[in-house]
């Protein structure tokens, strides 16, 4: 596709977005919705058109070459994904559960299921690749060390399982009886060949037969292969099987791979011109505006003075630094509404300092059943959002420079010098005030001691207290435990701990799964769907990669600290001590912070939480870490972008009130679906290199596997698929039989062992609400007001 192409997608997302926030942002505010499915339905029809306008934006933002118009939508782009996760959370709190199903917004749309795939943005990776590759050599580099300096005699080799011990014999054994077994078979073979062989008369009848049979063989073989010809060439043609010129990639797609890497060579290109020009730019306006810009802000300022003495009799305070300086002359408002507005900006800190106490009090006092009381008599609203503000003026922003630009000149998408002017202006005017202010400061004073005979000495003590009452109770900061030791020391001792260790390079598209598509059927009936893997992917993109990938999102979007998986079926004895305890957190929650985005992952979570300890853990005692690092999660802030993710097999064997506290949001992690599975078993043979033809029955494997996890079709896809199998696929193809031997060595998930996490997961805070919901929905709300004293009289 060609830049018009792009720019074309651009400005398509920018007018729906422009009639969203028309929508969103109403001169009037709508009145409050009673009905609660109605108010989902509208959070549900946003949710997916601000889904649309942000894939359309991430394609353009992906392969725009334009350094300015790059940047416009990066900051769209920040604000959709923020706007995304405000619906997202509105969402939630309003059906009571992590995953919807919203066919009939997707049919009112006339979208299909796979509009609701959430793309990652590319600039998440391309943006930080010198970044990732300097941290990969540098944990390469330490891992190397380690093993170097780890001493050959003192390091303990790890010990062999029984299990491992079992399979090792039973591979000899069963090669050694597979040897027997072909050396007899073919003995026999042989030695009955010879036989008959010497037996049969050499006659011309035996010649005869033997054409005879060769001749049938031959016919056979001929007639199978038209028939399978002419049964592929119908399939073909009745759109039932993909031509196998396509699966191979073609000269457009190859031509197509090319221009995207010409691209991205173009948006280096491009960019750094960019950057440069904007050095140079600013070098010149400064030596040739500067002045200008000076002498004028100056004789602005002094008519501000005397505007303000002749209106109120006396000079003005000057605005302080806070306030903005003198940009609050620059507004367009009268000297006396200037003053006012100082003045009330004044009592108001003033009122809000003695106000926070009261106000806290009297929220502590509140009931939390009145509060949603009061909501649901009142109505639902939309949440306050962080977002709109930026969209709304971004999108000015768009309609004022870039939706009518005459752009025919500029064919190669290079920068707009006149564009660049105008925002360095601004950088040299803020430069200009800094440096206007002080002068114009000790002005006011002279001014004031020379006219007003007041003492300069005063106004600066009074604002000296001002600028200490904003300041406020200043907040304990964290102790710092490691200040004089550098980040690759702290990195070298955590890996020779092991926790710190080498991930593996995945990302969110090798997660395969389907749509779920009796979600909304089964919510019809009243019955909870279990959530497909699809369902996973796209929470897991909203919780963790988009706030993780952008610092703007992850500062005001609401702030997902941890994230427990719960899916059906190790703390060490390293750092003992309460102070080895917290030194340990402190090294990894600092070292996270320096290395953001970072993920902290907790394996078996539930061992933290024990409700019992086993026996055979008491001695590594696996609830040390229950109370601090609750604490550590904490200090997590917006701009931080830290998270924690737990991992757990066996829920129900910890307390679910502190899993619940440590763990933000928690995910069920279900067996795959029929939808899912069949789409794990053709994604991964191909993968592995094998073929899938006629001979594989994939629905009736799909249908047997029912009960399997991924991990388990990973493992028997790498066993049967081996580089040996595939020479022999032109002769012996694949069959469902290859699979399901070796998938049998494995327990699959039994529908009892799902059930019970779920009912776990009915237990916790957001099951419990969405059970709540459920049963007030069946039972008839108690009549109020006029209603009430009418049935009485009946």
């Amino acid at each position: 596709m060609s830049q018009r192409s792009y720019n074309h997608i651009w400005k398509d997302a920018m007018s729906e977005l422009s009639r969203l926030l028309a929508e969103e942002l109403p001169p009037e505010p709508p009145p409050p919705q009673r009905d609660r499915v109605v108010f989902f339905q509208q959070l549900a029809t946003l949710y997916v058109r601000y889904l649309q306008v942000f894939r359309q934006l991430e394609e353009a933002h992906n392969l725009l070459v334009h350094p300015q118009k790059r940047r416009l939508v990066r900051v769209i782009l920040n604000g959709v994904m923020g706007r995304l996760l405000e619906l997202k959370n509105e969402m939630v709190e309003k059906e009571f559960s992590e995953y919807h199903y919203v066919d009939d917004v997707l049919h009112a749309l006339k979208l299909t299921p796979a509009a609701l795939e959430i793309p990652i943005p590319q600039f998440f990776l391309n943006e930080r690749s010198k970044e990732v590759e300097e941290r990969k050599t540098m944990l390469i580099d330490i891992l190397k060390m380690v093993v170097k300096t780890k001493d050959p005699d003192t390091s303990v080799d790890t010990l062999m399982t029984e299990e491992e011990a079992i399979k090792i014999i039973q591979m000899a054994e069963r090669a050694w009886h597979g040897r027997l077994r072909a050396k007899l078979n073919k003995e026999i073979r042989f030695g009955s060949f010879d036989k008959s062989h010497r037996a049969k008369n050499t006659g011309s009848a035996f010649s005869e037969m033997a054409a005879i049979r060769i001749q049938k063989v031959w016919r056979g073989y001929i007639q199978g292969k038209k028939a399978r010809i002419a049964r592929d060439e119908e399939m073909i043609f009745l759109g039932m099987v993909v031509d196998p010129k396509y699966q191979a990639p073609c000269s457009a797609e190859a031509a197509a791979q090319a221009i995207e890497a010409s691209t991205r060579i173009k948006q280096k290109q491009h960019e750094e011109a960019y950057l440069k020009s904007i050095e140079e730019i600013l070098k010149q306006l400064r030596e040739m505006e500067y002045h200008d810009t000076s002498k004028t802000m100056k004789n602005q300022i002094r008519q501000w003075f005397f505007e303000c003495r002749n209106a109120t009799g006396a000079f003005p305070d000057y605005p302080s630094e806070e306030d903005g300086g003198s940009a609050l002359i620059f507004a367009e408002k009268s000297p006396q509404e200037l003053m006012e507005e100082i003045a009330m900006k004044e009592e108001e800190e003033a009122n809000n300092s003695k106000s926070k106490g009261t106000e806290e009090k009297k929220g502590k006092g509140k009931d939390k059943g009145k509060e949603a009381e009061e909501e649901e008599d009142a109505g639902l609203k939309m949440m306050p959002s962080a977002f709109l503000s930026d969209l709304e003026a971004a999108n000015k922003r768009f309609e004022d420079v870039w939706k009518n630009r005459n752009e025919s000149e500029n064919f190669t998408q290079m920068h707009e010098v006149e564009l660049v002017k105008e925002e360095l202006r601004k950088v040299i005017e803020a430069e200009v005030r800094v440096q206007v202010d002080e002068e114009m400061r000790e002005e006011l004073a002279e001014l004031k001691l020379s006219v007003d005979k007041e003492k300069a000495g005063k106004a600066k003590a009074n604002a000296k207290k001002k600028k200490g009452s904003k300041s406020g109770k200043k907040k304990k900061k964290e102790k710092d435990l490691t200040a004089d030791r550098t980040l690759e020391s702290l990195c070298q001792e955590l890996v020779e701990q092991g926790l710190l260790k080498p991930a593996k390079d995945v990302r969110m598209q090798d997660f395969w799964g389907d749509y779920n598509y009796l979600g909304t059927t089964l919510r019809q009936n009243d019955i909870e769907p279990m959530p497909s893997l699809l369902d996973i992917r796209q929470v897991l993109s909203l919780y963790a990669v988009l706030p993780l990938g952008s610092q703007e999102v992850h500062e005001k979007a609401p702030l997902i600290k941890s994230i427990l998986l719960v899916g059906p079926a190790g703390v060490a004895g390293k750092y003992p001590g309460k102070n080895g305890l917290t030194m340990m957190l402190h090294m990894v929650f600092k070292v996270a912070r320096l290395l953001q985005p970072s993920v902290i992952w907790i394996g078996d979570a539930e061992k933290m939480f024990y409700k019992k300890v086993p026996k055979e853990e008491e001695e590594l005692d696996p609830r040390r870490l229950k109370k601090d690092l609750p604490k550590c999660l904490k200090l997590i802030k917006g701009e931080d972008r830290v998270l924690i993710i737990g991992t757990t097999r066996d829920p129900q064997s910890a307390d679910i009130k502190g899993l619940s506290k440590m763990y933000g949001k928690i995910l069920l992690i279900p067996r795959p679906d029929y939808g899912s599975r069949y789409i794990l078993w053709e994604k991964l043979i191909k993968k592995q290199g094998g073929n899938i033809t006629k001979a594989l029955d994939l629905s009736s494997l799909t249908k047997v596997t029912d009960g399997y996890t991924p991990g388990h079709m990973v493992q028997v896809v790498s066993s049967v698929v081996s580089q040996d199998r595939i020479q022999e696929l032109t002769n012996r193809p694949l069959t469902a039989g290859d699979f399901v031997g070796p998938l049998a060595k494995f327990e699959p998930v039994f529908q009892k062992e799902e059930e019970a996490i779920k009912n776990w997961y009915a237990k916790t805070p957001l099951g419990k609400r969405r059970i709540k919901a459920a049963t007030g929905k069946e039972e008839e709300a108690p009549p109020k007001g006029k209603d009430a004293k009418k049935k009485e009289k009946k």
